[in-house]
């Protein structure tokens, strides 16, 4: 019998030499030809022409390939993104392994639409390297998302249908639990640590005039009352007892790609987990929302995405009333996640900040979770946080 152990490390090609590159300069047409002659024997990159390089937590490398017969007869082509992490300076732990495995692993198991993907590869030896290579939607009709789009209503409407199918796929399903790979959301370091381990980034959103306008007074008196109620949200999460999906784990629109047809394309798969949907709902519908449509809009949003679950057959869906005490706890997440981001990543922080605390106010969110219990550990905000990038240390001087 496997071991959870063999299964953790177990790689699609054992008979790759090496360690996948951390440095970009190591990425040669040689290197891609010797990587995916692993899946494709015969097959040559002749060279190819870098298209755009953008390096953030992880890299995209786009790529126009020269290929050989053999490479065009297998489909893949000439226009390519790689995902990997060759990023200097930023060590973005196990995420691009992670994304590799769910390539490989899951993609073919999934109803809503997914980059087209034609390699993956990890190294499974804890160093947290991966690297896919997939369709290079920038040259595909249609338009990134970005968290200053304006979806509406009927826009969010459709994004949660489309959610709907990606949780209804593996509804309950033993497979799905048999993933050892696969992280359970909130019981990974990554999730349950992520507003200690980025507290320096988050200070540097502190400091700043526009932020201080929209953030409650707490959050700069008593910024432990933050990590109160995010350990309470991790606690009420586990305690669950209600079907897992495969959760995408960061469904926020700028993770998504809407083709010409309204086909929405879901993307960057780094925090991929297995769990209940309503993180992923929560995330995606009040930072695409306005305050005013979450407002007057969100419960019968919630009514959508409940219904249109069922119609795809997931048994054992919370009811209206249970489903809306799941989603009013999950401003959090959002809360975290955006108070961490720096705009130069690629997305603007401040409009989402402002969404996800204002529905937090109107859920009364932090209290819920946190009213008559004392914290769960003690922590000193800021100790063993990942150090900002050299390009931002000045805005944390005194």
């Amino acid at each position: 019998m496997t071991s959870i152990e063999e299964l953790r490390t177990k790689r699609p090609y054992p008979a790759r030499q090496g360690q996948l590159p951390r440095h970009l300069q190591d990425v040669t047409p040689q290197w891609l030809t010797s990587l995916l002659q692993n899946r494709y024997p015969g097959i040559a990159v002749n060279d190819f022409e870098q298209v755009e390089v953008r390096n953030g937590h992880t890299t995209k490398l786009r790529l126009a390939l020269d290929l050989n017969e053999v490479g065009q007869a297998a489909g893949i082509p000439r226009n390519v993104c790689l995902k990997s992490n060759w990023s200097e300076g930023f060590e973005s732990g196990e995420i691009c392994e992670l994304e590799a495995r769910f390539y490989h692993f899951m993609r073919e198991r999934l109803h809503t639409p997914v980059p087209d993907s034609y390699f993956s590869d990890w190294d499974g030896d804890g160093g947290g390297r991966g690297v896919v290579v997939m369709e290079d939607l920038g040259m595909a009709p249609g338009q990134f998302g970005h968290s200053t789009h304006h979806l509406g209503v009927d826009g969010v409407a459709q994004g949660l249908e489309s959610l709907a199918m990606l949780h209804a796929a593996l509804w309950g399903s033993s497979e799905l639990k048999a993933q050892s790979w696969l992280p359970t959301s909130m019981d990974h370091p990554v999730d349950y640590d992520q507003f200690l381990r980025m507290y320096d980034y988050i200070r540097l959103n502190l400091r700043k005039p526009e932020y201080q306008a929209i953030l409650p007074k707490w959050m700069y008196e008593t910024p432990e009352l933050f990590g109160h109620a995010f350990d309470e949200l991790r606690a009420y999460e586990l305690e669950q007892e209600t079907p897992i999906c495969l959760v995408h784990g960061d469904s926020h629109q700028g993770n998504s790609f809407l083709r010409d047809s309204g086909e929405r394309v879901w993307l960057d798969w780094q925090l991929v987990r297995k769990g209940r949907p309503w993180r992923d709902i929560a995330y995606f519908m009040l930072g695409a929302l306005t305050i005013e449509e979450r407002r007057a809009s969100a419960w019968d949003l919630v009514k959508v995405y409940r219904e249109k679950l069922i119609s795809l057959g997931a048994e054992g869906v919370l009811g209206q009333d249970a489903a809306w005490e799941q989603f009013r706890r999950w401003p959090m997440y959002g809360m975290q996640a955006w108070l961490a981001n720096v705009d130069e990543w690629g997305q603007d922080g401040r409009i989402m900040v402002e969404r996800f605390f204002a529905a937090a106010e109107d859920f009364e969110t932090v209290k819920t979770l946190t009213a008559g219990k004392a914290p769960r550990r003690h922590v000193k905000l800021g100790e063993g946080a990942r150090q900002v990038l050299p390009q931002f240390r000045h805005l944390l001087d005194d």
